[in-house]
């Protein structure tokens, strides 16, 4: 071998090295360790319609415009408490996700991009009501809502790079009220596709699911792992009509995809979300004087929920990562199959939380979670940037892998009233709430975690 080759081949293997370094969290200074994150948002809720002054000239313009729009506004205050995401808000959380993304390989977005009640402010500011007058209302409401998608994509790419962004659709994802319906599945394919999973899945495969039923796989790293896109808002009881089959076809095809990751040796990363398990901020509004519940109002249809836990069940081991969203809350379940599903707040206060995000650290051996550090911004204060928050083994003194530690702290919530401090402080970013957690109704958030079914949620809120 003459020493030209020698010198490529060792090039080449110095390259090979450094990507995988990369990959392991090694080129971020702060990473020592055979470690990478990953950041992790959801429900931004993005409100065009904040400054009414501004929507004949969106109506008007291309997605690619509407930033130049947004910044000729009067209102420059972040949104608060019981609000969406204005433009603002949206720039301040971006540029905290980009100042925190180091050594990310890939983003995660657990769904909710459009803003609450999105059709019915858009037919307000196009005709005075808040329904449709004719098709060209209704056409054009489609088109704002497209739009509004591309710019938010288009947002969060320039922020993050070229890497992709892993999602899961929201129930506020929707040319109606409450979840993506086929039409809006069908039309904003292609946006999903090439401005957030940016070509890490196989192109076919994704129209077919996605198109069909909101739902999808990816390969995102090139390693041994695949992602899986839930569409779980359909597992919910607000969702009208008959689900059965719907639900039937998707649950099938996990069922598939799940068998083919155990086959193949492969790690699955689960993102859903809407999850399973009860609505807690509902159901704590229904304890009596002494605390205890007569029912307990559910996330999902509970034959849904039963057919989808018994399919995990199945797999053990081969679930590494379990997140969903919805809530806009600080929380965790721990599923019947013992995978630990992570929710991340929500970049909307809506819900009375302060906004805010995670970011994960995972191993690069396993590709599970070790820890995750929560950055916040305190609304009260309205400070120049997000912060951090905290860092869960450093607030709750736990080492070693995220799902084991998580499942340890459940009963120390009990016995161990700092940390239970802690958690109650936690879960609404740092706000206390309208509606805070009590004394009263703090076995609803606590039983919350571990029982999925309305039965065992009752029975362990009234015998806490």
């Amino acid at each position: 071998m003459n020493m030209r080759c020698k010198n490529l081949r060792l090039f080449s293997l110095l390259f090979a090295l450094t990507l995988l370094l990369q990959l392991a969290g090694c080129g971020n200074d702060t990473n020592t360790t055979n470690n990478f994150p990953v950041v992790v948002f959801t429900d931004a809720h993005f409100n065009p319609f904040y400054d009414p002054s501004l929507f004949q000239a969106l109506n008007s313009a291309d997605a690619g415009q509407w930033a130049s729009i947004f910044k000729t506004s009067s209102i420059s205050a972040p949104s608060t408490w019981g609000t969406d995401t204005n433009y603002p808000l949206l720039v301040l959380a971006l540029a905290g996700i980009r100042q925190n993304l180091g050594a990310s390989p890939l983003v995660i977005y657990t769904g909710d991009i459009l803003g609450h009640y999105f059709p019915q402010l858009f037919y307000t500011y196009l005709n005075g009501t808040q329904n449709p007058r004719n098709d060209a209302d209704v056409a054009a409401m489609k088109a704002f809502t497209d739009k509004t998608l591309a710019f938010f994509m288009d947002q969060v790419r320039s922020s993050i790079g070229n890497i992709p962004v892993m999602f899961a659709v929201g129930n506020g994802d929707s040319y109606g009220s409450f979840g993506p319906d086929s039409s809006f599945l069908s039309d904003t394919a292609e946006l999903f596709y090439t401005k957030f999973l940016n070509g890490t899945a196989d192109h076919q495969a994704f129209l077919n699911t996605f198109k069909s039923g909101g739902y999808y796989s990816a390969e995102p790293l090139e390693t041994n792992m695949t992602v899986i896109g839930l569409n779980t808002v359909i597992f919910s009881p607000l969702v009208p009509g008959n689900n059965d089959n719907a639900v039937a076809t998707e649950l099938a095809w996990l069922d598939s995809k799940l068998a083919a990751a155990k086959a193949d040796g492969k790690k699955v990363w689960l993102i859903m979300h809407v999850p399973p398990g009860g609505d807690l901020s509902s159901t704590a509004k229904q304890v009596d004087n002494k605390g205890h519940l007569t029912t307990a109002t559910m996330m999902w249809n509970p034959a849904y929920q039963t057919s989808f836990m018994q399919i995990l069940s199945k797999y053990p081991g081969v679930i590494s990562l379990t997140l969903a969203a919805h809530t806009h809350m600080d929380e965790y379940r721990i599923l019947p199959s013992s995978d630990v599903l992570e929710i991340t707040p929500g970049i909307s206060p809506a819900f009375g939380n302060n906004p805010g995000f995670k970011v994960f650290t995972f191993s690069h051996d396993t590709l599970k979670p070790t820890d995750y550090s929560s950055l916040n911004y305190d609304l009260a204060t309205m400070p120049l940037q997000f912060n951090s928050y905290y860092t869960f083994s450093t607030a709750y003194s736990m080492q070693g892998p995220l799902d084991a530690s998580l499942t340890q702290l459940l009963p120390a919530l009990v016995t161990n009233s700092a940390k239970q401090a802690l958690y109650r402080g936690y879960y609404y970013s740092g706000h206390n709430s309208a509606n805070p957690i009590t004394n009263l109704n703090w076995p609803v958030y606590w039983s919350g975690i571990g029982k999925m079914d309305q039965k065992s949620l009752i029975d362990s809120v009234n015998s806490y």
